[in-house]
């Protein structure tokens, strides 16, 4: 659900964005958060599912390790951002020599 979130944009961060910009986005994350909180903790589900419940340990062994894609995406972006910019002032200097001629 993280790379959902940061990939909204290719170039623009989730935090200059907004978690809440797209509210459909962020409805469908949290409903998805939800069913597979449900699906993993209400025992008949366990049981249609063939699904255990998981300990405070397993499920932040899950957060963290689902929160790496989102933030090498966003590292990603940021590389992406800064390599434009740079080369944007590389333009705009040779831009602005004088011409020889």
């Amino acid at each position: 659900m993280g790379n959902a979130l940061a990939t909204r944009s290719e170039r623009e961060s989730l935090f200059r964005q907004g978690l809440f910009s797209n509210l459909y986005l962020f409805g469908a994350v949290l409903l998805t958060v939800t069913l597979q909180l449900i699906l993993i903790y209400v025992p008949f589900f366990n049981d249609v599912f063939k699904t255990a419940p998981l300990s405070a340990g397993e499920l932040a062994a899950c957060l963290v390790l689902s929160g790496v894609v989102f933030v090498v995406v966003e590292l990603e972006k940021w590389f992406a951002r800064r390599s434009a910019s740079a080369a944007n002032e590389r333009k705009d200097r040779r831009s602005a020599k004088p011409q020889t001629g």
